[in-house]
C-alpha cells in the first residue's frame, strides 16, 4: 500500500500535480496502527473505518469522504463487468493500460 501511495501524483488543475492526497479512504482492512501512523507521517489524512473489535477508536471520522468512496467502489463493480479487462487478457502490462483507458473512456461515454 505504501508503494502505491507514494507511486501517485494527483493532479491539480493550473498547477503541477502534489505527490500525495490530502486523505486516503480504505475500509475497514485497512484498518491497522502502522497504516494510520505511516499516513500521519507523510502528511495524509487517513480516512479508515475502525473494526468492531479494534480497541481505542481515536479521533473523529469523516463519514462525508468515507461515503464517497462508494463512487469508486462502483467504478471498479463496473470494470469488473468488463470480461476482457476483469480477466486480463492482455499479457503486456502496456497492453492492458491502454483497454483500462478504453474502458474508462467508454465509461466516461456512457454516464
Amino acid at each position: 500500500m505504501t508503494s502505491l501511495v507514494e507511486a501517485v501524483a494527483v493532479p491539480q488543475r493550473g498547477r503541477p500535480a502534489k505527490r500525495r492526497p490530502a486523505k486516503l479512504v480504505g475500509d475497514k482492512g485497512y484498518s491497522a496502527g502502522w497504516i494510520r501512523r505511516w499516513l500521519r507521517r507523510h502528511g495524509i489524512t487517513p480516512v479508515i473505518a475502525h473494526r468492531d473489535n479494534e480497541a481505542g477508536a481515536q479521533g473523529p471520522f469523516d463519514r462525508e469522504s468515507y461515503r464517497q468512496r462508494n463512487l469508486i467502489e462502483r467504478c471498479v463493480g463496473w470494470l469488473k463487468e468488463r470480461r476482457r479487462l476483469a480477466t486480463r487478457y492482455e499479457k503486456l502490462a502496456l497492453h492492458y493500460l491502454g483497454m483500462l483507458h478504453l474502458g474508462m473512456i467508454l465509461r466516461f461515454l456512457d454516464s
